[in-house]
């Protein structure tokens, strides 16, 4: 039987909630109406977590061990094929002993990775479909009762040329989530066909708004192309089902990744007060990117606790909880 989306169970904004509430987040105030807007969400605080995206080369248990001990409250499972997480690599047996030892640990998963790109073969668009299947099977067997959400970004191209076959490919996606209980959140992508969140809400809004597809927030993808934080933030947040937050910065050829936290030039007292204030009531999750972990040298270990001590203070200095 079909059930409320996760994100709609934690309490995540809808658009009449926001339209109430958005001039006042912007300007750092709540005015009484939005009391009674504020008072939608049944969770109270977000939870901070790291992506085994940047743990390649850890087992998948040892990975949550780390992350468990460092202090993070979940942990974002990169399910794509190469890692050791992917659902080929997990048996019965083991989903069964990894989701006792999730639960030993107290730590939520929070989302699994994929990588897919829409694909206008008929046949690659079946065997993409099997595919969030599977990752979805994976979800409900280490959370039963709270599956987490799979997160992709679409692939490199075009917009113009890209966004019918998009439509077109995501209404399956949704369909196929509604059927599985598990959302869908399409990551807008510096690099990407699907690169700007007005893009990602338009697909939304095309599919009539079905709560089985929402978006990923990560402003390291729109940071020096005109697009400030608070703009995408407003954009963005009814349809956020899921942050991730790394940063950018500027180099003689264009651009690259660094840790969270590590630029010193990203805002995440503002973006963490607006989503809260917005009603987000979902994850906060320290994304590495292949940019870093590719790098000779790289330490997963050294990077996950850097990461924490660059973000986890925040919360704290703008009074934004952490849920455990």
């Amino acid at each position: 039987m079909s059930r409320e989306p996760a994100y709609q169970q934690h309490g995540f904004p809808n658009r009449r909630s926001f339209v109430a509430i958005s001039a006042a987040t912007i300007a750092g105030t709540v005015v009484p109406d939005v009391q009674t807007a504020l008072a939608a969400p049944k969770l109270t605080g977000v939870t901070f977590s790291f992506g085994t995206y940047g743990m390649k080369t850890m087992k998948l248990e040892a990975a949550i061990r780390t992350v468990a001990k460092i202090g993070y409250d979940g942990i974002e499972i990169a399910a794509v094929p190469d890692w050791d997480s992917a659902p080929q690599k997990m048996s019965t047996v083991r989903r069964t002993k990894t989701r006792t030892l999730l639960s030993d640990l107290g730590l939520a998963v929070t989302a699994l990775m994929e990588h897919l790109a829409p694909s206008a073969d008929e046949q690659e668009h079946a065997r993409q479909l099997d595919r969030l299947k599977r990752v979805a099977a994976l979800g409900h067997d280490l959370s039963p009762g709270n599956p987490p959400l799979i997160q992709t970004v679409l692939g490199g191209g075009s917009w113009n040329d890209k966004q019918s076959l998009f439509l077109d490919r995501l209404g399956d996606w949704a369909k196929l989530g509604k059927q599985l209980e598990t959302v869908i959140a399409i990551k807008p992508h510096r690099g990407g066909a699907l690169s700007k969140p007005s893009e990602a809400v338009w697909l939304i809004k095309q599919l009539k708004d079905t709560p089985w597809l929402r978006m990923v927030y990560d402003y390291s993808h729109y940071a020096f192309r005109g697009m400030p934080l608070a703009e995408t933030i407003k954009t963005a947040l009814p349809y956020t089902a899921h942050i991730a937050i790394k940063d950018t910065v500027k180099t003689e050829t264009g651009f690259r990744f660094v840790l969270p936290g590590e630029s010193g030039g990203f805002d995440y007292p503002t973006l963490l007060k607006m989503f809260y204030a917005g009603g987000y009531r979902g994850d906060v999750c320290c994304e590495v990117s292949s940019m870093v972990w590719n790098k000779r040298g790289y330490d997963p270990l050294a990077a996950a606790k850097r990461c924490y001590a660059n973000i986890s203070p925040i919360f704290g200095q703008v009074d934004v909880p952490r849920r455990s």
